[in-house]
């Protein structure tokens, strides 16, 4: 596919509906690991696999890859020197363009398209470990999505959840997972700062968020 004009970073910060990030990312998916993610030193993937690694344990699994895009998060978790790479990993993602990106690299155990911000009909009570980089940030996924995605987990389950830092404000990601914990639905959350790119110089080059760790209770 041939793309008249290159995508930024703004197109995808401005989306409104779930019908306009299908239609993005159909342009988007067959660059979208070298024009975005290599260009700019996508960094964000690696941040979530580290923190998956020190989080972790060996009954962390099967992990749920929240809007796996391309296969990003997967590949860095198969690569991490802490990590095994035999985890068994599935992806969900509204678009199917960038899912069959990622079913070429043959990262995941199955691959599921699915809009999370309506009912999601994937395995209950099956996952024990779910990651997210880039989905939870502006114009994607809100924070009402959190709570969806708990009944699909196994008590106990490990979730490492990058938020990004303006959108969790705005959003108020801040009290939706404060009324997680308060209701007893989820352990003691603890943040980490994480950083997306090495060398983007653009307006978006120093954006940061947050990492969300804490347990299904």
């Amino acid at each position: 596919m041939c793309n008249d004009k290159k995508i930024k970073l703004d197109d995808a910060y401005s989306l409104k509906t779930p019908a306009d990030n299908v239609a993005l990312y159909r342009k988007w998916a067959e660059t979208y690991d070298t024009e975005f993610a290599k260009d700019r030193g996508y960094e964000y993937p690696q941040q979530i696999a580290d923190i998956f690694s020190l989080h972790s344990n060996a009954y962390d699994t099967p992990v749920l890859d929240v809007g796996s895009g391309t296969g990003l998060v997967a590949l860095t978790m198969r690569e991490h020197p802490n990590i095994d790479s035999q985890l068994v990993i599935d992806g969900v993602d509204i678009s199917p363009e960038m899912l069959e990106v990622s079913k070429q690299k043959r990262l995941y155990r199955q691959l599921f398209e699915a809009d999370l911000t309506q009912s999601v009909d994937l395995p209950k009570n099956h996952y024990r470990a779910v990651v997210s980089a880039g989905t939870f940030t502006h114009g994607h996924v809100g924070p009402e999505a959190l709570k969806k995605l708990l009944p699909l987990c196994c008590s106990t389950a490990l979730f490492v959840i990058g938020i990004n830092g303006t959108a969790f404000d705005r959003y108020h990601f801040g009290s939706h997972l404060a009324a997680l914990q308060a209701d007893g639905l989820i352990t003691p959350i603890k943040f980490m700062r994480v950083k997306y790119y090495a060398n983007a110089d653009d307006d978006h080059g120093a954006d940061q968020g947050f990492a969300v760790i804490f347990r299904k209770a």
